[in-house]
């Protein structure tokens, strides 16, 4: 017998957490088209928006790289994008599963309160960013 906290797989969502899933969607279709575009413009244009931090300081944030790197990811050249920022390369399945975690939250009980394994993963990618940030500008 299954306990009172355990859900089948198949149990069907409620009108609610359709609802979510629906503005889920929404939301992220509307953040890759966002991507994509910028992408686009990227390309077109052979022009990035710079990072204000190496303006402001000559040094490297723990996103310098990030456009390269999805452009490169788009080609499907997994070794320019490690070179352009292997430390959020590295990180990126954590940040995914962060995400989905936080996705999964939402549209089951609409709240984006996160877990308990949540937050450690949070601060996991927090301390992740930060020792990369220095480590890059070091070596």
């Amino acid at each position: 017998m299954r306990s009172p906290r355990t859900k089948s797989i198949n149990t069907p969502l409620s009108f609610e957490q359709k609802r979510r899933l629906v503005r889920l969607a929404g939301f992220l279709s509307a953040v890759l088209a966002c991507g994509l575009a910028y992408a686009g413009l990227c390309t077109a244009l052979g022009f990035a928006l710079p990072c204000l931090f190496f303006t402001a300081t000559g040094l490297q944030c723990p996103g310098c790289g990030v456009t390269r790197m999805c452009l490169s990811l788009l080609r499907l050249d997994f070794g320019a994008a490690w070179r352009y920022n292997p430390g959020l390369l590295a990180l990126a399945p954590a940040l995914a599963v962060l995400a989905f975690l936080t996705a999964r939250q939402y549209v089951r009980i609409g709240t984006l309160t996160p877990t308990r394994f949540a937050n450690a993963l949070t601060v996991f990618c927090i301390v992740w960013l930060l020792v990369w940030g220095v480590w890059r500008n070091i070596v």
